[in-house]
């Protein structure tokens, strides 16, 4: 049924937001180093890779340079235009025709490159790869700002995600897969929609009562 809704939702979207992209798409050429997508493998199901489809938002090398993988707020890597597809969300739009080709699910636990998969707890890592990987999913909604939360550390930016952020982001989404519905699956799809709405919203606390614990250093970031 969740592969039903997925395909449902995915072509429904498409086809309302084509015309939205091709304004996008030419602003991207334009502006940027005339990349329009960036394709980046990440991990999924059975721990394979695919490619997950994003609008380009930063330098072509960006990978390979200070941070790698892990962005941090004002990232000097992310490109003028980047930054409004960043903080919208719009950038990950195009993953609705991974959603379509199979590759995803509207909901589940976030694809990671390699470098942050391997950064989860091991239990998580075994979890997580029992699903396919989604455009959102708890661990979306709780990092929305995780750029931001970076950004406030006073840590290592990379020692601070694999010490706090990654560990985690992995019971979060190990949460998910060891919960998984069909009304968990539209659950999280509405307060997806109401976090964009209201960002700063932590609703999600109220309906999803059972969530591990949020560890002493992000709360005082969070807050």
């Amino acid at each position: 049924m969740q592969r039903f809704f997925d395909l449902f939702f995915s072509t429904i979207a498409l086809l309302i937001l084509f015309p939205f992209f091709v304004p996008i798409i030419i602003t991207l050429y334009l502006t940027g180093e005339g990349e329009i997508f960036y394709i980046q493998q990440r991990v999924c199901k059975d721990g394979k890779m695919f490619g997950l489809i994003k609008f380009a938002t930063m330098l072509k090398d960006s990978p390979n340079l200070t941070s790698g993988t892990v962005t941090v707020k004002d990232d000097p890597r992310v490109l003028p235009f980047g930054k409004f597809l960043r903080k919208t969300k719009i950038n990950e739009l195009p993953q609705l025709i991974n959603i379509f080709k199979g590759d995803m699910s509207v909901i589940g636990p976030r694809p990671q490159t390699e470098r942050c998969f391997f950064a989860f707890p091991k239990v998580s890592q075994k979890e997580i790869i029992k699903v396919k990987p989604g455009l959102s999913g708890i661990g979306s909604i709780i990092f929305r700002d995780e750029e931001k939360i970076l950004g406030m550390s006073k840590l290592n930016k990379l020692k601070f995600y694999d010490e706090t952020i990654a560990p985690y982001k992995g019971e979060l989404e190990q949460w998910y897969v060891e919960n998984k519905s069909l009304y968990l699956y539209f659950v999280l799809i509405i307060l997806t929609i109401w976090i964009v709405i209201f960002p700063k919203s932590r609703f999600y606390e109220k309906i999803l009562k059972d969530l591990p614990p949020l560890p002493d250093e992000l709360i005082v970031l969070s807050n």
